[in-house]
């Protein structure tokens, strides 16, 4: 693959050249990676090749503070950390490919990091959009897709369910069965995260629309003992969920299209504003840590905060009243 030209971008030139397109024919041709792979390798490599031209060095001359240096411009010039960290990645591939072949005796870009990226908060939806996205009814869809879909909604947002989790639920219980629903007393069981099973509670709400959706199923019911299924009577899979969720949020009429882990988030932003247990809350989303859980611990506080914000005195400038 030759490099492509571009205005914002030195070509490397004689041995620099050489060492690119040497690396790049290795990670098409023996290392077999995806034509786009390859197209973003060889842009990280003209990067790094205007930088080293800049500096007046060679690509066997670059030392980890030319790295560094590169870095912190990219950095200073708004590229995201995670960004970054992908440059970095390209480069050091090309620099251990150098090292393999014996034309360098280091690699400049090992045990240089990226910058910390910062956590993105979860996105979760408001009490009243995910009430209004569950009690949402498609009159316009059969029957049987209406209660399916609004059973898939309610599960994911009632019990915080991963949507392999939800795929994975059969209609009974069963020794090969991943999960499966006990309507009688309440409860989800279900296959999670490196094989772990765990049992959540299923409300009222959650178990209505369930009955509701199996009176359905029957119309479409195969030899497949998958719980959701499509009108072939197979297993749905999850981005046939996904297409579902964010078609039925539109016609909801939220503003926001939802996926289903937005559900996830949301179950557990709601759950840990009323609750404030902590612990709870990582036992029914399975969560290994309890320091993956914590991140809902920002969104409750940015909850409080607009509370704050829109009822406290204090909280404005003098003169001017609260928003409405």
């Amino acid at each position: 693959m030759n490099l492509p030209v571009r205005a914002d971008s030195a070509i490397p030139t004689g041995d620099d050249a050489a060492l690119v397109q040497g690396y790049l024919n290795h990670v098409t041709v023996e290392k077999r990676l995806a034509d786009r792979t390859v197209v973003l390798y060889t842009l990280d490599l003209q990067r790094l090749a205007t930088h080293a031209a800049d500096a007046r060095v060679g690509l066997r001359d670059v030392q980890s503070t030319h790295i560094r240096k590169w870095i912190a411009q990219m950095h200073s010039a708004g590229r995201s950390a995670r960004g970054i960290a992908l440059i970095l990645s390209g480069w050091r591939g090309l620099y251990g490919w150098l090292g393999r072949q014996g034309l360098i005796d280091h690699n400049p870009v090992q045990g240089v990091r990226a910058p910390k990226a910062g956590k993105p908060l979860p996105k979760a939806l408001g009490v009243d959009e995910s009430v209004q996205l569950a009690s949402h009814v498609e009159e316009a869809d059969h029957p049987a897709l209406e209660a399916r879909d609004a059973c898939i909604t309610e599960l994911l947002y009632g019990c915080g369910l991963r949507i392999g989790e939800l795929v994975g639920l059969d209609v009974v219980a069963s020794a090969s069965a991943r999960g499966w629903i006990d309507a009688q007393d309440g409860e989800a069981h279900v296959l999670g995260k490196g094989s772990k099973r765990r049992s959540v509670p299923v409300g009222r709400a959650s178990l209505a629309a369930l009955a509701r959706w199996l009176e359905q199923r029957a119309l479409w019911a195969g030899d497949d003992a998958a719980l959701f299924i499509g009108s072939r009577g197979q297993r749905l899979t999850p981005q046939h969920i996904r297409v579902r969720l964010k078609r039925r949020s539109r016609l909801a009429g939220l503003a926001t299209p939802v996926h289903p882990h937005m559900l996830r988030h949301s179950f557990a932003s709601h759950v840990l504003q009323s609750s404030g247990d902590l612990r709870a809350v990582q036992e029914l989303l399975g969560h290994a840590s309890i320091s993956t859980t914590q991140v809902y611990t920002r969104l409750d506080f940015q909850h409080l905060a607009k509370v704050y914000d829109a009822a406290h005195p204090r909280a404005h400038a003098k003169g001017k009243p609260p928003k409405a």
